[in-house]
Formats: C-alpha cells, sequence, structure tokens
C-alpha cells in the first residue's frame, strides 16, 4: 500500500555510498576502540555492536504513535457520543496497524469528496474550456461505491442506502445479491442468528444461513412472487419496442433512407435494476433511492443468485427476453473516462472488486481510492491484491495515494461514514450545487435549472 506516512521513513531505509553498497550501521563485528559502546568492556564487543550500535536519526516531521487517552481532560467533558466517537476517530490515524489505515481513509474519501479541478493548474496542452477558474470550482469527482451481497444481507444496508438516498455516490457495482437481498428486506426481515448453527438442521427447517444472520425461504418466495410478473411486463415492453423499431426500419428502407437506422431498444442490467428499484417503491431499498437519484447500478453477473433462476425459468414459459451486458460495459466505462477525476470505494471484494477498477483503468487509473476487505495476496486473487498491485495494472494511478483496511467492513465502514459522509451533511449538499464530474454535464445543468 502507498500511504504518505510510509514515504516519510525513505530517508531512514536505506544508504548508499557512492559505489553503490548499502551501509550497515550495525555490522556483526567489534567496534574501534574509540567508539562509546565498546567503552563498556564487560560486554562482548560484537554483541554490544549488535544490540547496543547507534540509530539514524528519525525526520523531524516523522509522525508520534500515540492512542486515545481516556483519562484526558477533553474526553471527561465529552458528554455527548458522538464527541467521544469522533475524539477514538481522530486518535485512531496515529494508533498503528489498521487502526492507523482507517485513519487514512477517512482522510483519502475526504480528499475525492472535496476535490475539485481548480485544485489541478491549467496547462498549455490542455482543453481550453477547462481554462476558466469559475469552470474548474465546479468539477469534481465521480464517486464509484462498490459492495458484496454481504453488506446488503447485513445492517450496513441502511448505511448505503443513507448515502445513496442524499445522492453522495455517482455509480454503483454490486453483485446478484446486492440487488436482490435489498428487495426481499422490502417484503420480509433478516433475522439474528449464529455462525454456529447447525447446518443441517436449519435445512430441515427452511432458513438459510448468511453467517449469524437467518434468511426463510418464504422471503424469498415472496420476492420471487413479486419479480416474475415483472420479467413478463419488461418482456412484453422488449418485444413491443421491437415491433416498433422493425416497422421505423421498414419506413426507412422504402423512403430509400438507408442511411437512417433506428435505435434499437435493449434491457440491460442496469436498466432492469433501475426498474426494480421504481417498482418496489419502497423508502428503506437502496434501489428504490438510487433509481429515483439517477444513480446507475451495475451488476455484471445478476442472474448469479434469485433473479438468475427466475430468468430461467421465464426462458422455459417464454423464450426471447434478452438482457445486454455489452451496453453496460460501455456505460460504466464510459462513466469513468469521462470524468476528470474519480473516486473508488470498494467494500469486499471478487467481481465488484475488479469491475470497478477495470473501469477506472480505461481512464488510466483512479485519482482516489479506499478498499476495505480481509483477503490477502498470497494466493494472487484479485479479491486479496493490495492497490499496490492495482497500480501496477493501471486501475489506480502512479501518484495515487491508496488505502487499504483489513477488517471487516461492516466494523469499518459504518466509523468511516460517520467521520466523512454523515458530518455537515447539508454544508455538503450546497457546495455541490451545480457541480458536475464532466464538463459535458454542466450544460445539462444550466439546461435543467
Amino acid at each position: 500500500m502507498t500511504t504518505q506516512h510510509q514515504k516519510d521513513y525513505s530517508s531512514i531505509e536505506e544508504e548508499d555510498d557512492k559505489e553503490g553498497a548499502t551501509t550497515n550501521i550495525l555490522e556483526s563485528k567489534p567496534l574501534e576502540e574509540n567508539n562509546a559502546v565498546s567503552a563498556r568492556p564487560h560486554i562482548p564487543s560484537v554483541s554490544a555492536s549488535a544490540v547496543l550500535g547507534e540509530s539514524a536519526s528519525m525526520p523531524e516531521d516523522t509522525p508520534v504513535c500515540r492512542g486515545v487517552d481516556f483519562s484526558a481532560t477533553s474526553m471527561e467533558s465529552s458528554t455527548e457520543q458522538g464527541d467521544i466517537l469522533s475524539q477514538i476517530m481522530q486518535s485512531l490515524r496515529y494508533t498503528g496497524f489498521q487502526a492507523t489505515n482507517l485513519g487514512l481513509a477517512v482522510e483519502q474519501i475526504q480528499q475525492m469528496r472535496t476535490w475539485r479541478l481548480s485544485q489541478e493548474p491549467w496547462q498549455e496542452g490542455d482543453d481550453t474550456e477547462l481554462r476558466p477558474l469559475e469552470i474548474r470550482e465546479r468539477l469534481r469527482a465521480r464517486i464509484f461505491l462498490s459492495y458484496t451481497s454481504n453488506q446488503i444481507s447485513s445492517g450496513q444496508r441502511e448505511v448505503l442506502r443513507f448515502l445513496v438516498q442524499n445522492k453522495m455516490v455517482d455509480c454503483i457495482v454490486t453483485t446478484a445479491g446486492g440487488i436482490e437481498e435489498d428487495l426481499i428486506k422490502c417484503f420480509q426481515p433478516t433475522y439474528m442468528g449464529d455462525f454456529k448453527l447447525n447446518g443441517r438442521e436449519l435445512r430441515k427447517k427452511g432458513i438459510n444461513r448468511i453467517g449469524n444472520l437467518l434468511v426463510p425461504n418464504k422471503n424469498y418466495c415472496e420476492f420471487e412472487d413479486w419479480v416474475n410478473p415483472l420479467i413478463e411486463t419488461m418482456h412484453q415492453e422488449q418485444d413491443q419496442k421491437w415491433a416498433e423499431w422493425a416497422a421505423e426500419l421498414i419506413k426507412n428502407k422504402s423512403n430509400n433512407d438507408d442511411d437512417t437506422t433506428p435505435e434499437k431498444f435493449v434491457w440491460t442490467p442496469s436498466k432492469f435494476i433501475r426498474r426494480l428499484g421504481l417498482e418496489i417503491n419502497n423508502e428503506e431499498s437502496v434501489l428504490y433511492w438510487a433509481a429515483k437519484n439517477g444513480i446507475p447500478v451495475f451488476c455484471p453477473a445478476l442472474t448469479d443468485g434469485s433473479v438468475g433462476d427466475m430468468l430461467y425459468f421465464h426462458s422455459y414459459k417464454r423464450p426471447g427476453f434478452i438482457l445486454d451486458i455489452a451496453e453496460d460495459i460501455r456505460r460504466i466505462n464510459d462513466l469513468a473516462v469521462r470524468s476528470h477525476a474519480t473516486g473508488m470505494i470498494v467494500l469486499g471484494g471478487g467481481l465488484v472488486k475488479h469491475h470497478t477498477c477495470n473501469a477506472n483503468l480505461m481512464r488510466n487509473g483512479a485519482n482516489f481510492s479506499v478498499f476495505i476487505n480481509t483477503g490477502q495476496e498470497f494466493d494472487g486473487s484479485d479479491s486479496g491484491a493490495s492497490p499496490d498491485e492495482a497500480i501496477s495494472w493501471g486501475k489506480i494511478r502512479i501518484t495515487a495515494k491508496p488505502v487499504k483496511v483489513c477488517c471487516d467492513a461492516t466494523i469499518a465502514f459504518p466509523l468511516i461514514v460517520s467521520q466523512t459522509f454523515a458530518k455537515d451533511v447539508e454544508q455538503w449538499k450546497e457546495e455541490v450545487k451545480g457541480t458536475a464530474c464532466y464538463i459535458d454535464d454542466l450544460d445539462c445543468l444550466a439546461k435543467t435549472a
């Protein structure tokens, strides 16, 4: 992981002499007689060299490790729980280990939220339309939020819904479970259980376990009863629009207008998901707010779950329903390319992590990145890959300072949100009024104003 606090130590990591050899100030050999350590005759000289050797000086601006002091006066005077939480979170930055990475993640997200193109100098060769300062001050970073299905299965759903409801992210990537679990919870709740419950006994009772959460089979049955007629309706709309397209195409041919080909309507996973969000019409739903606020939700593996089961069954009843993933890959990649800066917040790994990173590869990498997962890189998996590996692929820019927090996201992310998105919500809304992620979108804002 490349972070600022690591770079502070570059001056003490190694010192090369003019011949290119590395200087070792703790060489395993007796010291000179005039060395201060050698003045202790009761200690073998070679041992004194190894144990008591002098150390290099730390740079003056090196941060000092210090954690939260619950006995401090400021902590005792904090009567509000929010004040205590803020003080704890501020202390994490210099606590060490993953606490420090959590603090760095807060800083990284604040940077992606407050970035404006005006922070970058205009240079010769840049688009002249981007030269006016008033234009640059209105162009912000596009934020990609990605999460695996377990984040929706858990209480993290409410945190994610808050972000989407307040239009604090610009693009979402999730899995099939991240779609259907959000909708299922609109019909029936998910219950608390235990990691150690017996799987055989649960199976006999028709109860599914997700970690220490429990989902009765009837929850999925209610969802499927709701989504099946909707798939039939969308199939009917598809066929009707295709008939209209064919009629217009024949009309153009008869008028010798071969150069004009009408656009053919096709459902895509993101269009399908938006329709689900509109139809569910439930303010507790992440998808509802995404549809209402015009935030696209991408799910390239939409068929890998209950929705896929329903599409499979529907194909026997009425073949021919199409979901075009090619149009969606064009759409998400264009969102990344048509951005003056991008930020990635990825909860979990696998498909959602790679799909988001790969879209940002199309623009030579994201400017800001926060990964929160428990994956390790020893097996070469993309889930466990460090941000530095993503830099090697061009998915994160070489000038970026990405952060990975090795932690259960249900612990880390609510804490991060409490110090970023959830602070000064109304003030932030005022600050982003009239802003856009790409200069062409400013024109759209002007037309709708």
